[in-house]
């Protein structure tokens, strides 16, 4: 289970998992539900106030973590297996010009295995950062796998969520690191000048123009010219930004969307040399006007869906996979730092049994 940056819902993804050995051992994923829970609207709120920095006591925190971990909990109790993974929901990534220095995911694991009656595996980002990484993003763990499994030398993927994230797999080795904004400064400007969530299927950003003197501005974010690995979050990519490039010049929604979406593209594509394949995935795969804007940069994208993995669950099978790493002791490597075992262990009411812990897993299969 996750929730990204930009808030949509609860994601919840039920697999079959076993680990096949034969020339190196490949996990075996079958997706056997994929569905999203929306949040409460008002603890939906509540959590984008806390992400945008709004302050809070300690009572407030308290009540906000107990949210979260409750909604998490009633949105895994169908549940029937051998764990739960929970993302939580990330409400502050702290990073500055020397690299990540912490990370904060809210959702106390203890009330889903309270609930549910089962072991929860859970914070799987900050082993890295205590590491020395940045704990974002993860889905290079996943990325390494998977092209041993598709038998592809070279791979690019682009996970479009709140925040973009790309992974560069050659020869086994991963670079990943977030691009920018995907989706949080669209929705963010939707949200204000409509009342809506998001841009539903890139209507606003069809109907609009391209302000160039617009994205110029927001090209010259000095987040843009640092070196990867590197990662950012909604802390940084704001209203206030969007407000700050705007300035005095008077731009409808329209015009506004469709220059966000084109920011995004190009920083998406600027950060990416040739690949085999590039492959795209997360909620703005969904947006046509993103995918046509990202197409025009790199011709050949195609999105996961074409290689049998659902673009908007890409992300749950991701904490499918590290959660069985976890629970097979196997460390991962995200980034540049050392390899660490990523999640904490929540025991179920009657404990929880561990199996024999694994050097490495090779590979991975999602089957249908």
């Amino acid at each position: 289970m996750q929730s990204g940056t930009s808030v949509d819902g609860i994601d919840v993804a039920t697999v079959d998992a076993e680990i096949v050995d034969g020339i190196g051992a490949v996990l075996e994923l079958r997706p056997v539900r994929l569905e999203t829970v929306e949040w409460q609207p008002v603890l939906r709120e509540e959590i984008l106030a806390a992400a945008h920095g709004e302050p809070r006591d300690a009572q407030a925190w308290t009540r906000l973590d107990t949210a979260i971990g409750q909604a998490f909990a009633e949105a895994a109790v169908a549940a029937d297996g051998e764990f739960v993974v929970s993302h939580g929901q990330t409400i502050h990534h702290w990073t500055d010009e020397s690299g990540t220095r912490g990370t904060l995911q809210l959702g106390e694991p203890s009330w889903i295995a309270e609930r549910t009656g089962i072991p929860v595996v859970s914070h799987l980002r900050s082993a890295d950062v205590a590491a020395g990484g940045d704990g974002a993003p993860l889905m290079g763990v996943f990325d390494r796998m998977w092209a041993a499994g598709l038998g592809i030398e070279s791979l690019a993927t682009v996970n479009l969520g709140g925040i973009a994230n790309v992974q560069l797999v050659r020869g086994g080795e991963v670079l990943a690191f977030d691009t920018g904004p995907a989706n949080c400064l669209i929705d963010a400007v939707v949200q204000r000048e409509t009342g809506g969530s998001c841009d539903i299927d890139g209507a606003l950003a069809a109907a609009g123009t391209v302000d160039g003197g617009l994205l110029s501005r927001l090209k010259e974010h000095p987040y843009l010219g640092r070196a990867a690995p590197k990662s950012t979050g909604r802390e940084t990519w704001n209203l206030d930004l969007v407000d700050g490039a705007v300035g005095s010049d008077a731009i409808g929604v329209e015009d506004l969307v469709a220059t966000l979406t084109a920011f995004t593209a190009q920083s998406v594509a600027d950060a990416m040399p040739g690949a085999d394949r590039v492959v795209l995935s997360g909620g703005g795969a969904r947006n046509p006007a993103m995918v046509r804007a990202l197409r025009e940069r790199i011709p050949d994208a195609v999105t996961s869906d074409e290689l049998g993995i659902d673009a908007e669950h890409k992300e749950s099978l991701l904490f499918a996979v590290l959660g069985m790493l976890a629970w097979h002791r196997v460390p991962v490597r995200p980034g540049t730092a050392p390899a660490r075992i990523a999640g904490r262990f929540t025991p179920s009411p009657r404990g929880f049994q561990l199996p024999p812990a694994r050097a490495r897993i090779d590979a991975l299969r999602v089957r249908a």
